[in-house]
Parts: structure tokens; C-alpha cells; sequence
């Protein structure tokens, strides 16, 4: 597998992370997804999960607004599509030693915003359909223990997570879009803080599981 910036550009990789779908640590995710599908109706553009991420062991959910059209070509939420947002995850990500099998992404709204190339920002109709699927995706994640809620879209349902999820860390950060990190020059330096705080969040936990208790 070539993990590297828009790798999921070449058929020969996205063929290849396909034939993982059915792996065990993916199995469950691929099941989610293709029962989104089948509620949603073939309308619906769903991609997968990506198989180089953690999987059911995942112990950090990134949650983002709605796919891409690349995340729609390549058939995966993965930060190796072809666009400027993934590879900025993928290299922030990289710079905050933050290692992608600990991690999982998906988005608040599962289906594709838009027709053709032209793609519309998620409505509050649309986040609320879309959070009893993430609340459902939980509960495949028995690791899961930091939830980073990526850009302002995800985060109006931050709220009503810790409502419903208990000894679960929330944390807030930029979103990767050149728009976000564009903004200001000082941006990616602020993602790279951010995703460091989620390593050392996990980290924390990890240490205290380690211990047991007290």
C-alpha cells in the first residue's frame, strides 16, 4: 500500500484498499456502510472507510462535515484522495506524530452534498439526519476513546455527544480545507498544535488503562 499524499489518485491502490474491505479489523465498518446504502437508496454517494486506518480498533474518530467529490471518485474517506484537504490532513497529521492506524474518519453527513461537481455545505436538516449514524458507528469503535470533531460543521453536534457518550474525550479542531488553513498563515500551525493535543489525549488514556485502577 503506497501511504502517501493523493496515492488514492492510481486505480491499482483504490482496486487494492477494496480487497481489504472484508479484512476483520474492517468487516464490521464495511456492513455499516453498506446498510447506510441500502436505508438511503442508490441516490446516496457513500464511500467506505479507509483500510489503512485503525478499523474496529481505532481508538481516535475524526468526524468531518460531508464527503468530497474525490472521497466519491476514490470510493474511501481517506487522506490519501485526490485534493488539497486530504493531503493537508495527511501531512498535519504526520507533523503531530499522530500515526493513522490509532485513528478512524467519517463525517457527520455520510452522503454526498451535490450533483455532478458542484457541492453544496451541509443544512441542519442534513446534520440531523446524518447523527444517528455517527452515534451508531460508536458503538462498532469498542476502543474508541477521543472523538476530534473537525471544523465548525461538526462541531454543532458536540453538544448532544457528551450527552449521549459518556468516558469519551471531545476535542475541537480546525478543518484542513485550504479555505480554513488559507485564512490565516498562522493555521496549520494551530491543526498541528491541535492534533497534537489529540496524540497526547490519547496517550493519556492509554497510560491510565495501563494502570488500571486506582
Amino acid at each position: 500500500m503506497k501511504d502517501r499524499p493523493r496515492s488514492l489518485k492510481v486505480e491499482a491502490e483504490r482496486e487494492a484498499r477494496k480487497k481489504m474491505l472484508q479484512q476483520e479489523h474492517m468487516l464490521p465498518l464495511t456492513r455499516f456502510v453498506n446498510k447506510i446504502r441500502k436505508d438511503k437508496g442508490p441516490d446516496k454517494k457513500i464511500p467506505f472507510f479507509d483500510p489503512l486506518d485503525g478499523g474496529t480498533g481505532a481508538r481516535c474518530l475524526f468526524v468531518l462535515e460531508a464527503p468530497g467529490r474525490k472521497a466519491v471518485e476514490s470510493g474511501f474517506i481517506s487522506r490519501n484522495n485526490n485534493d488539497q484537504s486530504a493531503e493537508n490532513f495527511f501531512e498535519c497529521n504526520v507533523l503531530a506524530g499522530l500515526t493513522r492506524e490509532r485513528t478512524i474518519t467519517w463525517n457527520i453527513v455520510p452522503w454526498y452534498l451535490g450533483t455532478g461537481r458542484k457541492v453544496r455545505a451541509a443544512k441542519k436538516s442534513d446534520i440531523e439526519l446524518g447523527t444517528p449514524y455517527l452515534l451508531r458507528l460508536t458503538r462498532l469503535l469498542p476502543r474508541l476513546r477521543v472523538i476530534v470533531l473537525v471544523g465548525g460543521k461538526a462541531q454543532t453536534v458536540e453538544t448532544e455527544l457528551r450527552l449521549r457518550l459518556k468516558g469519551v474525550d471531545i476535542i475541537q479542531t480546525l478543518h484542513p480545507s485550504p479555505k480554513a488553513l488559507n485564512r490565516k498563515q498562522e493555521n496549520k500551525k494551530v491543526l498541528i498544535r491541535q492534533l497534537k493535543q489529540v496524540r497526547k489525549a490519547l496517550d493519556h488514556r492509554s497510560r491510565k488503562n495501563r494502570r488500571g485502577p486506582q
